[in-house]
């Protein structure tokens, strides 16, 4: 999520929210480990104050996991329409001049197969096209009402001349049939849905992983102390 300027959820929400979030990620992947270890030496060790600082631990981790997976679950609508606006933003104001931005939704119009965030027809208004016009190409561009759109809205396997020459667009014109015609809004908000659901199934499948952690190690530790007593 980091590295990759092509991520998907990169363009459901603005640059700075989503690197902080990855960074919270990773964050809590190092805590994680950290309590790995303290489960792993105090089981080693035999030491119950380990193991119970263990149990400790992953009880908040697992109550704290509850509470995001409720939260989510309790804003999915507003978590869509925010989606949504962020998707509009990309390319109205992002797309063509923040470049982590444009690569990502480049891959995402050729991945999806889909242009614009409602249509081809939003790429008319957007910063990409006003980028690397001066005031004169400003006045002679609003004479002749044309608009460019993206080469990542072609179609896979239209001749590359055939494709430029249907990225510049006139005002009320036709687009040609080598552009996509569907917007990404919907497919953006599909495909993180079904991520979403992959990520669901990986979260409970460690969250039974933690649980089983967690009994084992109360048992170990009571295993401890009862041999400590004998």
């Amino acid at each position: 999520m980091l590295l990759d300027p092509t991520f998907y959820a990169s363009v459901g929400q603005d640059e700075q929210t989503y690197y902080a979030a990855v960074y919270v990620f990773l964050a809590v992947g190092v805590v994680m480990f950290l309590v790995g270890i303290i489960g792993c030496c105090g089981a080693f060790r035999e030491s119950p104050c380990m193991l119970v600082l263990f149990c400790c631990f992953l009880m908040v981790v697992i109550v704290a996991e509850i509470v995001a997976v409720v939260w989510v679950y309790n804003n999915r609508a507003r978590i869509e329409h925010y989606v949504r606006d962020n998707v509009k933003s990309t390319v109205q104001q992002h797309y063509g001049v923040v470049d982590s931005s444009t690569k990502a939704f480049d891959s995402i119009q050729q991945g999806l197969q889909c242009c614009g965030a409602n249509g081809p027809k939003d790429w008319a208004g957007s910063r990409y096209n006003m980028r690397d016009r001066g005031a004169f190409d400003l006045a002679v561009t609003s004479l002749i009402q044309v608009y460019k759109i993206p080469p990542s809205c072609c179609r896979v396997g239209v001749n590359e001349e055939v494709c430029k020459a249907a990225l510049n667009v006139g005002i009320g014109a036709q687009i040609l049939n080598v552009i996509y015609s569907d917007g990404c809004i919907d497919k953006v908000i599909e495909a993180l849905k079904n991520h979403m659901n992959i990520l669901l199934g990986i979260g409970i499948g460690i969250g039974v992983i933690e649980c089983l952690g967690l009994v084992f190690s109360l048992i170990r530790c009571c295993g401890i102390r009862n041999m400590d007593k004998a």
